[in-house]
Formats: C-alpha cells, sequence, structure tokens
C-alpha cells in the first residue's frame, strides 16, 4: 500500500521513508523561499519609534513642580495677598499695572514701547512719526486682556483676537488644531498649580506653533491671566514688572520653573511697591487738595493714579473738564510737589506723580 508520501518521491517501495522525512524533503525543493530567520545584527540603524503623547511632558513639570514646592507656596502667598489688596482698593491700580506690565513685555519682547508713548496711545490713539503702529497694536492688546475680558480657556482665538474673517479657511482651521491641542494639554494638567500651569504654558507656546502669528508677549499675557486664573482681585500675575529674567526659555522645567518663580517674586514685589506709592501720594493729594472745590481736582488725582504720565489733553479727554480748569489744576499740583513735569519742553508736555 502506497503511503502520501510516494507521490512526491521516486522510492516508491520504500517502506522507511515516513511523512514527516517527505515533508522536509519537499521544503528543501523550495529554494525560492528565505532561509531560516537569524538575529539581526546590533549595527543596524534604529526604525522609527512611536512618538510619545502630547499630555507626557506634563509628567516632567509634575516632578519640578515638587522640587521647588516651598518656593512656589512663598510666591503663591504673595500674588494671594496681592490678590487681596487689588480687591479692596480702586478700579485704577489694576489699569495702573496693566500699563506698566505691558510696557514692560514689550520691551521684553523687542517692541521697546515708553510708557508714556502706551499712555498717548491707549488714551488717545496718538503716536509719532518714530513710533512703531503694529508694536503699538500690540501692546494696546496687551493692556486690554491684562485689565478684563474673559480669559483664554474660555475661547484662545476670540482671547487673541484671531477672529479676522478676510484669513483663508485653511488658516483658521490650522490654528485651530494648534490651539486645540495647546489647550488639551493644558486642561490635562488640571492637577497642577496655576502658576506652574502658566510657567508650561508659555514654554510650550512656540512648541505647540502657536508663536507663527504674533509673538512673545501673546504667551506672556495668556500665561499671566492663567496664573491668577484663582484670583478675584487681581486680573493677572505680574510677570515683567522689576525684569523679565523669568521668562527666559533655556534649560529643563526644574530651572525655567525656578526661573519664573524668582521672576514672579520679583514683580509681585514690584506691584505692591507701585501701589503703596500710589496709596501714599492719594493720601497725599487729599490732604492738600481738601479746600480746593470742584470735581476737577478729584478727578485729576484719580487720573494720575491710573495712568503713569498725564498729559493736559489726557486729562482733559479723561475728566471732561475745560482746558483752562485743567491747566489751573496741574499748574496748582505742580507748584505745590504732587506732580513734576517730565519732558522738560514747552509743548507737548507731561507728568508724573511725585513719591
Amino acid at each position: 500500500m502506497n503511503t502520501q508520501a510516494s507521490i512526491f518521491t521516486d522510492d516508491f517501495n520504500d517502506p522507511l521513508i515516513t511523512i514527516e522525512e517527505d515533508e522536509e524533503a519537499r521544503e528543501e525543493d523550495l529554494w525560492f523561499l528565505p532561509g531560516p530567520l537569524e538575529e539581526e545584527p546590533d549595527d543596524l540603524p534604529p526604525g522609527p519609534r512611536a512618538e510619545p503623547p502630547d499630555t507626557a511632558v506634563i509628567e516632567d513639570w509634575a516632578k519640578a513642580e515638587s522640587v521647588h514646592a516651598a518656593r512656589l507656596a512663598r510666591v503663591a502667598g504673595r500674588l494671594g495677598a496681592l490678590d487681596d489688596r487689588l480687591l479692596r482698593g480702586p478700579e485704577g491700580w489694576r489699569h495702573r499695572l496693566a500699563l506698566i506690565e505691558a510696557a514692560d513685555l514689550s520691551w521684553f519682547a523687542g517692541d521697546r514701547v515708553s510708557s508714556d508713548r502706551l499712555a498717548l496711545w491707549i488714551s488717545m490713539r496718538l503716536s509719532g512719526a518714530q513710533d512703531d503702529p503694529n508694536a503699538l497694536a500690540r501692546v494696546g492688546w496687551a493692556v486690554r486682556r491684562l485689565t478684563g475680558g474673559p480669559g483664554p480657556k474660555a475661547d484662545l482665538a476670540a482671547f487673541l483676537d484671531r477672529r479676522d474673517p478676510e484669513k483663508i479657511e485653511d488658516s483658521a482651521e490650522r490654528f485651530e488644531d494648534r490651539a486645540g491641542g495647546w489647550l488639551d494639554v493644558m486642561a490635562a494638567a488640571a492637577e497642577l498649580h496655576p502658576i506652574t500651569r502658566a510657567c508650561m504654558g508659555f514654554h510650550l507656546w512656540n512648541l505647540a506653533g502657536l508663536g507663527q502669528h504674533g509673538d512673545q508677549i501673546e504667551a506672556a499675557v495668556t500665561a499671566a491671566r492663567i496664573a491668577a486664573s484663582h484670583g478675584s482681585g487681581a486680573i493677572f500675575a505680574p510677570l515683567a514688572l522689576g525684569g523679565a529674567g523669568g521668562l527666559r526659555a533655556s534649560g529643563s522645567p526644574p530651572e525655567r520653573l525656578a526661573r519664573w518663580l524668582d521672576g514672579m517674586n520679583n514683580a509681585i514685589l514690584a506691584a505692591m511697591r507701585t501701589l503703596d506709592d500710589i496709596e501714599r501720594w492719594r493720601g497725599r493729594g487729599e490732604n492738600a487738595m481738601a479746600h480746593l472745590s470742584g470735581r476737577t481736582p478729584v478727578a485729576l488725582r484719580k487720573a494720575f493714579s491710573e495712568w503713569p504720565l498725564v498729559s493736559a489733553p489726557m486729562a482733559e479727554a479723561m475728566t471732561g473738564a475745560s482746558r483752562a480748569a485743567i491747566q489751573r489744576n496741574l499748574a496748582w499740583m505742580e507748584k505745590y510737589g504732587l506732580i513734576r513735569e517730565v519732558t522738560g519742553q514747552g509743548r507737548y508736555r507731561m507728568w508724573c506723580a511725585t513719591n
């Protein structure tokens, strides 16, 4: 009786050939198949690896937060004190700090808009021939976002004024994708302290592709709002007051967070000193001008509390008083040492409060 192996071999009458031996012979005849697998040499280049998820970076910042927990607590306490003081103080204090912060951020970003030029632009839309209108617009946007309005978490595109109907649809969609990725990472980092999340968001800004249409002012203002998101009086956390060293982008997350906390601590202390100076000046002005009648003295004191520099046209526009009344009260305040003229010229003069 022939076995199945007899079909594939010439040894019809050899009963010693088994089915297993016959199948091994058949495999040897299949010369076109690759040989048995061997171990890959170690000198081959590595193949492509799966990219880690965007949220993987959060773990690095969580470790950085644990390293600087004590320092973070001190800065958070100082920010809480500033928040309480602004909550109890007049509205003009927030505006004054926002103007100074925006002007300092402009120097950090390279626009270099001085506080007097910014005051003229914000109050009366006046600019000189040497002023860059785009830079003034950027810093003006920063003042608006630092003084109020919805935060970046509600609608980042609206927060950044990216709702431009003339932009092509593809560009808008690409921005929405980039903004969505950045917001997803920030939402996933909800367990981090707002100050740490603000620092992380600032340093991830360009990596997310959000810096292609703007500059560092956008990232800093967004981070300033996030850091103070739990506050009631402070709309933003000062970052650049007294220097913007904390915004320098280099090093590992622990190094960046350490610089961020030191820079914010210095900025908060500078903001508190500014409020101290304003409060002392306001009390001194109330005592010195108590015998003056009319609403112009009170309106002028309010203007000098809110603005670092004030010109006669600015004061006229903000108080609604006549030019003659403004000039008369400014001259009186300068005579008694409440304000001083800083331009040293006969026209386009500006005054600041004296400490």
